[in-house]
């Protein structure tokens, strides 16, 4: 189990090694840059702008440089903990990222902990009581989460939480409680400002969880071994609990690995739509400013939330599944 654990702590080292390399490229591949609009932008409010000011400005925000050169003097300030400047904020990318991060990651295990919480009971209902109304009533539930756009849902609960109950879902705060500091009011301001995007951005992931718990339940309710226990007078309930359910775990658990990504993803049409200051909306941002060190570091920190999901379910597959560990 300890050989197991760290032969993937070192792939998930060489697979970020990878991975900040293909966001650096990518960020690259717009023409321009950002000191390109900058440049642009002065000279629709200043006239022309001298060639000498240019590479002025070239020099200063590193840009002089190939691009390899470049992406090495990142990668080696962040080993450092500097995770450079960003041009369009005119502050350092580290202090950005922290003001931002444990929001995002607070939002997103929030999420994934009320998508579990709520698709795995409906799901074992549903497989229980196949063709009867509840389980109808399920994938009805299930399709309409995976049709529904987030981006609408979020809108259509802003205007109904605004209309009928007079709450302003814009930012994690109400307008009062933005800058002040922490007190039982700012907490529960937040907790009445979560629910909405946390149902916006784990309603499809609740409805792709039914569907795979209750497809996977079903198909083990009709193996020998359930025959045997029933069989054997074992009480229904604790039969389907400990056996069925246990293995129907199984594509739940690795689904993590794609689901953590897709609340991510999700929360960034969410962010942008809600005003929400996660990572997601900084991300977009510097991607339409082409703000290089801002994105890649954003992108590099979505890309280990994805990898950090796909190490937990496959820790946890080794924890629940005995085959596994002994394979």
């Amino acid at each position: 189990m300890k050989k197991y654990i760290f032969k993937r702590l070192i792939y998930m080292f060489i697979l970020l090694a990878l991975m900040s390399v293909f966001a650096f490229i990518v960020i690259q591949l717009p023409p321009g840059d950002y000191l390109t609009s900058y440049i642009q932008n002065l000279e629709r409010q200043m006239g022309a702008v001298d060639k000498s000011v240019v590479e002025n400005l070239r020099r200063q925000y590193g840009m002089d440089k190939p691009l390899m050169v470049q992406y090495l003097l990142w990668m080696k300030n962040m080993f450092h903990g500097d995770f450079g400047k960003s041009f369009q904020w005119n502050a350092p990318v580290r202090d950005l990222i922290l003001t931002r991060l444990p929001m995002t990651v607070v939002l997103s295990l929030i999420t994934l902990l009320f998508a579990y919480a709520v698709a795995i009971p409906i799901a074992i209902y549903s497989a229980r009581h196949q063709y009867s109304v509840g389980d109808y009533a399920a994938s009805v539930f299930g399709f309409i989460g995976l049709a529904t756009p987030s981006f609408f849902l979020a809108m259509v609960l802003m205007y109904y939480a605004n209309h009928f109950f007079g709450l302003s879902i814009g930012n994690f705060y109400s307008p009062k409680y933005m800058n002040a500091a922490w007190s039982w009011g700012k907490f529960w301001d937040l907790c009445k400002h979560l629910p909405i995007p946390v149902l916006v951005i784990g309603w499809q992931s609740m409805a792709n969880v039914i569907r795979i718990l209750r497809a996977s339940l079903l198909d083990e309710l009709k193996k020998p071994y359930v025959v045997a226990a029933r069989a054997r007078g074992l009480k229904e309930n604790k039969m389907i609990h400990k056996y069925p359910v246990r293995v129907a775990l199984n594509p739940i658990i690795s689904s993590i690995s794609s689901v953590l990504p897709g609340i991510v993803s999700g929360a960034t049409v969410t962010a942008i739509v809600l005003d929400l200051p996660t990572i997601g909306s900084l991300l977009y941002n510097a991607l339409l400013s082409q703000d290089m060190y801002l994105a890649g570091t954003c992108i590099l920190i979505l890309t280990a939330m994805t990898i950090i999901g796909t190490f937990i379910s496959d820790i946890l597959l080794v924890v629940v599944d005995p085959r596994i560990r002994l394979q």
